[in-house]
């Protein structure tokens, strides 16, 4: 689903992505995992056409993500906090994200699930930060779109509507398509990811299976075997230049 190859982007002095390749398969949950930094936020945003890289290769469903950005209707995109005009009103909000895609087949399984109906006549500067959420995943998820970027999409939400939308990501697991998602929260990946990308200081580190990701570091969830790596990492980054090496995967592994 997503296809990049030999990523680079650089700001400045500073390499924030080298040489990042990376696939993200469709029918699966690829959790996106790294310390702060790393490079995550960069990537995305090279996804979603919000950057460029400076060179590499990407596609997104086989279409090459080009300026002219087709490619992007395929992409439904949660951010970890939206952005919507205060003065408008919720209802406001859906018909004019329906406009702009109009003619499309539209899912509104969300819509109902959150109840939003009983917020249609609200301000959105009025809402409370569940109630936003809400309506940021009901758009990101409204054209059925083929691949999801998830930012941090339960923060927020009640237990109730967070578990709406873990079994919405699992459905649309269930169809083929593909998720990207991104959490500080690593149970809840435990739960949902099928396969890792861990990223740190720019560079790809792992990518592979939950299954495989446990296997390599000994571990019997995703939260200790993520500390693991990044432990890995820091203890690589401070090691004198004449000691042996204590990375456990000295570039990428992909399993």
């Amino acid at each position: 689903m997503i296809t990049a190859q030999a990523l680079r982007k650089r700001f400045g002095a500073l390499d924030v992505l080298r040489d990042v390749s990376l696939d993200v398969r469709g029918g699966a949950v690829t959790a996106l995992v790294g310390p702060n930094g790393s490079g995550k936020t960069t990537f995305i945003k090279i996804v979603l056409g919000l950057a460029r890289a400076d060179s590499g290769t990407l596609a997104v469903n086989g279409a090459a993500a080009d300026a002219a950005g087709q490619y992007r209707r395929h992409i439904g995109y949660m951010p970890q906090a939206a952005h919507f005009p205060q003065n408008l009103r919720v209802r406001d909000v859906l018909e004019l994200v329906r406009a702009l895609r109009q003619g499309e087949a539209t899912d509104e399984a969300l819509v109902s699930a959150f109840n939003l109906a009983a917020e249609m006549n609200k301000l959105v500067g009025t809402l409370s930060g569940g109630t936003r959420q809400k309506l940021n995943a009901a758009i990101a998820f409204l054209f059925r779109p083929s691949l999801l970027i998830l930012d941090e999409p339960t923060a927020g939400l009640d237990p109730i509507a967070s578990g709406i939308l873990k079994d919405k990501i699992r459905q649309v697991r269930g169809e083929g398509r593909s998720v990207l998602i991104t959490s500080h929260i690593l149970t809840e990946l435990q739960e949902l990811a099928d396969d890792v990308a861990f990223l740190c200081d720019g560079e790809l580190r792992f990518a592979g299976s939950v299954a495989a990701l446990l296997a390599r570091t000994g571990e019997r969830s995703l939260e200790p075997a993520i500390a693991a790596l990044m432990r890995t990492e820091r203890a690589r980054r401070v090691a004198p230049v004449e000691s042996a090496p204590v990375a456990w995967i000295p570039a990428v592994e992909r399993i």
